[in-house]
């Protein structure tokens, strides 16, 4: 019998020009066929944002058939990397669907309270609605062009895995790689999301006109104390991965104020 021709979607938030998602479209594309659907602008932090107001139009950047018969499909929406899922279910996913979904690699790390915000997750909660295995990936380095061999290094055992044993259905993987050289990795660890907040968000700052705005800008204020904590554990050296549900009910708290409030 033949065996069926994996079918993998790849999208980020940096934008299908950065070197992350290129970087991951051909790691990825050893396994199958992959189509990347990805913003044509950077939209980071936008979580899981929807464009409402304006139309979106899908330009076909280029499509080839690498060495080993598996086909590599690059599209750019002018929207946000949760419109990119949509636009890929919708248009290429109809009558069946994807095997996998990857975002990523995201320049710059989407470990602790980043999860929140990050559009790299966005997507990849997305897919998971739509009942795909689905998983984000970032580095921890804002560089345009960073040192990605940790990643390549490790993707192998991580794929294979994922492959093996997928997450449970509601539930996607936020992976964050240290920016340090593949060789001084000290190993692949399952975390909790690290607590934290930013603080002093905002600088004022006057423009050549007089008139006062604001920039974000923040600190990081950690206030996690366990030691699995993702962020601690990549600060330490290690790849993090991390289960996320899409289903953000706190069970327990449920239970507590059904009991406690007299309503």
């Amino acid at each position: 019998m033949q065996k069926k021709q994996l079918e993998i979607l790849v999208t980020n938030d940096d934008g299908y020009t950065s070197k992350g998602i290129n970087v991951l479209a051909e790691l990825l594309v050893k396994y199958g066929n992959v189509t990347v659907v990805a913003p044509k602008e950077a939209q980071s932090g936008m979580s899981t944002a929807l464009t409402l107001e304006r139309p979106l139009r899908l330009h076909k950047i280029s499509e080839q058939e690498k060495d080993n018969g598996n086909k590599l499909t690059i599209y750019a929406l002018t929207g946000t990397p949760v419109d990119c899922v949509k636009m890929a279910m919708n248009r290429f996913y109809l009558h069946h669907k994807p095997h996998m979904l990857v975002s990523g690699i995201n320049h710059g790390s989407n470990a602790s309270v980043a999860s929140v915000y990050s559009g790299t997750l966005g997507a990849s909660a997305e897919g998971t609605i739509y009942g795909i295995p689905s998983m984000g990936v970032s580095l921890d380095s804002h560089m345009p062009n960073p040192d990605f061999s940790q990643v390549i290094a490790f993707m192998e055992p991580i794929m294979q895995n994922f492959m093996a044993v997928p997450p449970a259905p509601g539930v996607f993987l936020n992976i964050n790689f240290p920016n340090i050289c593949a060789d001084q990795v000290k190993g692949i660890k399952f975390a909790k999301q690290g607590s934290g907040m930013w603080v002093k968000e905002f600088t004022q700052r006057t423009d050549p006109h007089g008139r006062e705005y604001y920039w974000m800008t923040g600190e990081f204020l950690d206030t996690e104390k366990n030691p699995m904590g993702d962020h601690k554990l990549l600060e330490e050296g290690y790849v993090t991965i991390v289960p996320h549900n899409v289903d953000t009910t706190s069970y327990s708290e449920l239970e507590r104020l059904d009991t406690t409030w007299k309503l």
